[in-house]
């Protein structure tokens, strides 16, 4: 089948993501500043528009972050009916004893009973090791076992470099992760509609259990809570996970809305520095900001391709009412592209036909070729061209065409030859019978004339 490129003279552009797709900014650059992380991630979770990526697929430490899959697990298992919120859980003795000291933790001790929900709020507001353990061994019989589920779960989504070794984010080599895995999970979980109220908790009081006074838990997530400091605030934010380690640097997957739009991002490695003047900044929160102002700020939705739009014909053949039909989009398309891109100006659009031509008949709706979008040498989108109208076919251009077609054909064109040998066959035998005949025939006249002969009469 051949095809033929070539290009359009109109204008617009079609945008669409997928799972490797580029950022529209270029790698650590945003703006005129840089994301000070090892890795970032800036995507509209609802379109999964990638607006920002920086080291998005290498392998880094998560730290808590690791808790939004155990987190993930428990709420299934509680779908599942493997638990409930109300099921109260008894602390282990490895639960508890087998984290650092120096790790985060809500102060559970061996033989404390909790119910499921309230672990649920230590560990993703307070960020508590010991409470994963302990809805690990609730939820698969033992710690490890969980694991392999976390695993094995990471893998039904699509995360190709993650393993975990624990159930909470604490150093081990073989704890690992990306920001665009990171992504994959998150998506999971935000599904689950238990997941976002509560990783957008600022506060929740933990009731008094057998061995403990209520506890207070506050988000460490500043970008939502003003309880050590108000300078990370962000409005329009709803949470999600902070995590830190010394090997992790410091990570947080955060979301936030603003006039109806949505936008995730993930920053992991960052540091905390001090200023000049002595104040401590803790970079992921910062730099999470940065993101979202700058895809808030710098962005918006485009109605970039009409579906009515004619963007190109078609040849078309075995018609006597025409000879081209017009082709249009299979959908209008609206994309969320940066402010000063000019969809009329800045991208290319390339046709490709299934055929260099069509035959007729042609019915509207069918599809005639695909149209690509790209800009800088990025490969945006590609949507299906229909065809605009019926275009009926003449029946004495078809009646010739078949006929050519049946004339051309291998059987027919060797049993012609066929024919024609055998003619040529019979005409070279008719005439050596012909000429024998001849030979005879004057050969039997000279002996008749030669017995007749009686000598000259005397």
């Amino acid at each position: 089948m051949k095809t033929r490129r070539f290009f359009s003279f109109f204008f617009c552009i079609l945008v669409l993501l997928n799972l490797s797709v580029p950022a529209f900014a270029a790698d650590g650059d945003v703006g005129d500043w840089e994301v000070e992380a090892k890795a970032a991630l800036l995507i509209d979770p609802d379109t999964e528009e990638i607006l920002y990526a920086r080291n998005i697929h290498e392998r880094l430490y998560p730290a808590s972050l690791t808790k939004i899959m155990t987190c993930l697990l428990v709420l299934e298992a509680i779908d599942n009916g493997a638990l409930s919120r109300e099921t109260v859980l008894t602390a282990s003795e490895r639960a508890v004893n087998s984290i650092p000291a120096d790790g985060s933790t809500a102060g559970i001790k061996v033989g404390e009973e909790l119910p499921v929900e309230e672990l649920l709020y230590c560990i993703m507001l307070s960020s508590a090791n010991e409470g994963c353990n302990i809805l690990a061994e609730a939820v698969s019989g033992s710690i490890d076992a969980f694991v392999e589920k976390m695993n094995a779960k990471a893998s039904a989504l699509g995360c190709e470099d993650t393993r975990f070794a624990n159930t909470n984010g604490l150093p081990d080599a073989n704890h690992y992760t990306t920001a665009w895995d990171l992504y994959l999970i998150t998506r999971a979980a935000r599904t689950h509609p238990d997941f976002m109220p509560l990783v957008g908790t600022i506060y929740h009081e933990v009731p008094a259990t057998n061995l403990a006074e209520p506890r207070k838990l506050y988000t460490t997530n500043y970008l939502i809570s003003s309880y050590r400091t108000s300078y990370y605030l962000y409005k329009g934010a709803e949470g999600i996970k902070t995590g830190s380690t010394n090997d992790a640097g410091h990570c947080l997957v955060a979301s936030a809305s603003r006039s109806g739009r949505s936008l995730l991002s993930v920053v992991l490695g960052a540091e905390r520095v001090t200023l000049e003047d002595g104040t401590v900044l803790t970079k992921s929160f910062v730099e999470t900001g940065r993101l979202f102002d700058w895809g808030f700020d710098g962005f918006s939705r485009k109605v970039l391709l009409e579906a009515d739009e004619l963007v190109g014909e078609v040849p078309v053949e075995l018609s006597q009412e025409q000879n081209t039909v017009k082709v249009h989009p299979s959908q209008e398309i609206e994309r969320l592209l940066p402010n000063d891109m000019n969809p009329a100006t800045d991208v290319e659009r390339t046709i490709t036909l299934k055929e260099e031509s069509v035959e007729a008949p042609v019915e509207k709706g069918q599809v005639l070729g695909q149209m690509t979008l790209s800009a800088d040498g990025i490969e945006y989108a590609t949507v299906d061209l229909l065809a605009d109208e019926d275009v009926s076919a003449s029946r004495l251009l078809v009646f010739r065409r078949d006929l050519l077609e049946f004339l051309q054909k291998p059987a027919l064109r060797l049993a012609a030859a066929g024919v024609a040998a055998a003619a040529v066959l019979i005409l070279i035998l008719r005439a050596v019978l012909k000429s024998r005949r001849r030979r005879y025939s004057r050969s039997g006249s000279r002996s008749r004339r030669g017995g007749g002969y009686r000598g000259r009469k005397r």
